[in-house]
């Protein structure tokens, strides 16, 4: 296995330690180490697809597990979220159905008499930097929040500044809901072939 694959496991590697310290309330500064956790990991996956490319060590293997580390990694942290009640349920439920509708048409493609191998597009990757951008700007809000530094808007405190962290938090995931639907449906568009019925 190569230096980039070894990145993208690592990558996969650090979820159950995100989730460990999201889910449990006894952990000193959870929110905090969850976002340090969140944050190397979102790093390795700049990382991985650069030094993949910069050194040739592009291959099938990491095409195909490199979306999909991602995909666990944000799954993770939104159903998270929605235990906390910092996003709604139904944002997470559309981004999976796009998720498991992409990952689908990866299977068949693969499958397909070609054996096509369907890397990252341009609007996938976008996605996957907003969304996760978007999460780490939720974190930080509420670690400014649990640190009383900040509180929301409508909450009443002489000691922390007010900030509307449920109405940007909501824009965001809002956001990220649109570019994971287009990213989407220019999958399902671009490997239409793939998943002709008539075939």
């Amino acid at each position: 296995m190569n230096l980039a694959n070894k990145l993208t496991m690592f990558r996969v590697v650090l979820v159950p330690f995100f989730l460990v310290v999201m889910s449990i309330s006894e952990i000193p500064m959870r929110f905090l180490w969850a976002l340090i956790i969140f944050i190397v990991a979102s790093i390795t996956d700049m990382l991985d697809g650069k030094i993949a490319r910069k050194y040739n060590m592009v291959s099938d293997f990491g095409k195909f597990l490199d979306p999909l580390a991602d995909k666990i990694l944000v799954a993770a942290a939104l159903i998270c979220f929605v235990e906390l009640g910092w996003t709604k349920a139904w944002i997470v439920a559309v981004i999976m159905m796009r998720e498991f509708a992409v990952s689908g048409v990866r299977l068949v493609a693969v499958q397909s008499e070609n054996k096509t191998v369907i890397s990252a597009s341009i609007w996938g990757k976008l996605k996957t930097a907003f969304t996760m951008a978007a999460i780490i700007a939720v974190l930080l809000m509420y670690i400014l929040a649990d640190f009383g530094l900040i509180c929301d808007i409508g909450a009443v405190s002489s000691d922390s500044f007010g900030f509307p962290i449920v109405i940007i938090s909501d824009v965001l995931m809002y956001i990220t809901v649109l570019l994971t639907v287009i990213s989407g449906i220019k999958y399902i568009y671009d490997y239409r072939e793939c998943i002709d019925p008539r075939k």
